[in-house]
């Protein structure tokens, strides 16, 4: 049920409140497994619950590899705001100076919307995976097609007027990382991010790769049914170009707790780009109690603990990475499944009492 890394000491006694979380998650909320990864002052500690395989019953492990889906933002955010620190790109360029002709259509203007608002979602662009029609029709789709099934709708409301959450607005500023240095956004993150830091678990795939990298557990999606009698399937293998920048990444709890930890602590990022980053607008209809920077997030609990980070949900994988300000105490969590019951109506449930268990002892500021 539980495992320290070689190389890491347990903290914080046992973790039997997290513990107790992840053994509800299964036994009532009927997740087939669950694993989490805590940093805290300098150790690590680990623990499972359930399967990664329901047919083998095989256990979750630590180094599985799981889909991460909107915790790409996060990444794709720092090497933006990384060219930003260099100088090659500014937040208030517009979408038209770098995408020329691009974002046009049905209300979308590329020359009113700036970088800045595609990362904090206050352009207004409609997010392409609102349509889910028009990403049934081919096995694969390139960024630009994503942007045009997006231009295809009205735009939410005009750049800078109000808040919706737009995959779209990643798919974009995954386009001007190309467009900026002539490399693939995957080779910028794995230049830029992955290997400096040693996340040898973390990668976007290239193209319409459907495999995830062993080790890693199976992921089901119910298909995001309500009912709890619904077909359960197995999405281990994936084609995830309609998400790219936006939220197809692979990566491991531990890797994910190490990123966001050298970024809270300002070690990939300048002070101003930092601060930049860390400056949120109000959300709406989105996660409770949550504030949007530059693809982070701030959660406050229900018991006053301001957290950041990002969570993401992809069919069969949802995912949560947040911790304190200054980065030393962090949670990194992957549950195998799209679904909860019980107590829950989905795994954000689960996640915000594995955050109030880990985190509600203090308040933030």
């Amino acid at each position: 049920m539980e495992e320290a890394t070689s190389a890491a000491r347990v903290v914080r006694g046992s973790h039997d409140a997290v513990r107790r979380v992840l053994d509800r998650a299964v036994g009532e909320g009927g997740v087939p497994g669950i694993l989490v990864h805590v940093r805290d002052g300098g150790g690590q500690w680990f623990a499972t619950a359930g399967v990664g395989d329901t047919r083998t019953r095989r256990p979750r492990g630590h180094e599985d590899r799981f889909r991460i889906g909107s915790i790409t933002k996060t990444f794709t955010a720092t090497v933006i705001l990384q060219l930003v620190g260099e100088g090659r790109l500014a937040l208030e360029d517009t979408v038209e100076r770098w995408l020329p002709g691009v974002v046009t259509g049905n209300g979308h203007d590329g020359g009113a919307i700036t970088v800045r608002q595609l990362l904090n979602h206050t352009s207004g662009v409609f997010s392409h995976t609102g349509d889910q029609p028009a990403l049934s029709r081919r096995e694969s789709y390139t960024p630009h097609e994503l942007v045009e099934i997006a231009m295809s709708h009205p735009a939410d409301f005009p750049a800078g007027t109000g808040w919706a959450y737009s995959n779209t607005n990643y798919v974009l500023a995954g386009m001007i990382v190309e467009r900026v240095t002539g490399r693939t956004l995957a080779e910028q993150i794995t230049d830029r991010l992955a290997r400096p830091l040693g996340l040898t678990g973390t990668s976007l795939p290239l193209g319409a790769d459907p495999l995830l990298p062993e080790p890693h557990a199976s992921h089901y999606t119910r298909l995001f049914s309500p009912d709890p009698d619904a077909t359960v399937h197995d999405v281990t293998e994936l084609e995830t170009s309609p998400y790219w920048a936006a939220g197809a990444m692979i990566s491991t709890v531990a890797d994910l707790d190490r990123f966001l930890a050298a970024l809270l602590a300002g070690r990939l990022l300048p002070p101003e780009r930092q601060r930049e980053m860390f400056t949120t607008v109000p959300t709406a209809d989105w996660l409770p109690g949550a504030a949007y920077g530059l693809g982070v997030s701030r959660l406050t609990l229900p018991s006053g603990t301001a957290l950041w980070g990002m969570g993401g949900a992809l069919f069969g994988s949802w995912s949560y990475v947040y911790g304190t300000r200054e980065g030393t105490r962090l949670i990194a969590v992957n549950v195998n499944a799209d679904w909860a019951t019980g107590p829950w109506e989905d795994p954000i449930g689960i996640f915000t009492d594995l955050l109030e268990a880990e985190f509600g002892d203090r308040v933030e500021p």
